[in-house]
């Protein structure tokens, strides 16, 4: 699953701003806490991290890692890469394993089961449990572009959920949800069974990026309709890159919100265009945090500088 600057006129937001008691963090400090715990005490913030390909990449995520420390963040993600391979689930797994172990708060890994067989799985399951790693995302994965199978002994994400319980019950696990519906669905109840069956194996889920915060209150609402309950925290994507969310939101049966693309760059000044993609994640996170969000997962895309803006504009700081 898959990342935003100050505005002039808040004076109208006062009575809008969220009770402090409302959005106090749990400590991630606490001794061999998982996000399934965090979430139990209260909500949460966290970011997505994706493994970087390049040196220079790796140095622009580590620096961003220092540049977020003071947020005291819940936890963080890290992306299974394209297409899962062994080059980038490698990347994937010392990254989660470092982050895990150097920092304050847990990493949690994404997986995925396309395309891999049992014991692949099997063994990397193991691999991050024995370098002490207790959070998974476990995802179904995409199939090839070019049409062709995607082979491996899975093809579901519940397949995937259900092999990392049989490696015992002090795993943390999570999966996505998609606000707008998943981009292979075509049937709304179908999708949102499926989805119920899924979230109640796991023990949370986070969701794909979107910019309608009705889309996330009817999905909490449907879920809740079937009977689950279980923390679903939204993914907000600030417009950093409109071309590349675009191409994102393509690929995920996502809604892209023209408008604010169009000004984000149709902005007269890197100062302008800043204000106006912070200013819209900002708001979209305020409704979320009233609606009753279990916690905000931002996708940085390995920056730091507009995350550390939401965060102050949102009043989360420690």
């Amino acid at each position: 699953m898959p990342a935003i600057d100050d505005r002039d006129g808040r004076e109208d937001r006062d009575d809008s701003e969220p009770d402090s008691s409302a959005i106090d963090r749990p400590d991630p400090t606490a001794s061999s806490a998982t996000i399934k715990d965090l979430l139990a005490v209260g909500p949460t913030l966290s970011v997505e991290f994706f493994p970087p390909k390049t040196d220079d990449g790796m140095a622009t995520l580590m620096r961003t890692v220092d540049e977020l420390g003071p947020l005291e963040l819940s936890y963080v993600s890290v992306t299974y890469g394209a297409a899962g391979n062994q080059e980038t689930r490698g990347r994937t797994r010392n990254l989660v394993v470092d982050l895990n172990r150097d920092q304050p708060y847990p990493a949690m890994a994404h997986l995925t089961c396309m395309s891999h067989s049992r014991a692949e799985l099997d063994a990397l399951v193991e691999d991050y449990r024995a370098h002490g790693v207790r959070d998974l995302l476990a995802l179904a994965g995409d199939p090839p572009a070019d049409g062709s199978p995607a082979g491996g002994d899975f093809t579901h994400a519940e397949e995937l959920v259900e092999l990392i319980r049989s490696h015992g019950d002090d795993f943390s696990i999570g999966v996505a949800a998609h606000p707008e519906l998943h981009p292979r669905s075509t049937n709304r109840a179908e999708d949102r069974r499926h989805l119920a069956r899924k979230i109640e194996l796991a023990d949370f889920a986070v969701t794909q990026f979107f910019f309608d915060v009705d889309d996330y209150r009817r999905l909490v609402d449907e879920l809740a309709d079937l009977g689950v309950t279980k923390p679903v925290v939204p993914g907000v994507m600030p417009l950093s890159n409109p071309q590349g969310v675009h191409r994102m939101a393509k690929m995920a049966g996502a809604r892209f919100p023209v408008e604010l693309a169009d000004a984000v760059e149709s902005a007269e000044s890197p100062e302008e265009r800043q204000r106006v993609i912070v200013d819209a994640a900002v708001e979209m996170s305020h409704e979320l945090i009233d609606a009753g969000a279990p916690g905000l997962h931002l996708y940085c895309m390995n920056r730091s500088e507009t995350v550390r803006q939401i965060v102050d504009e949102l009043g989360l700081r420690p």
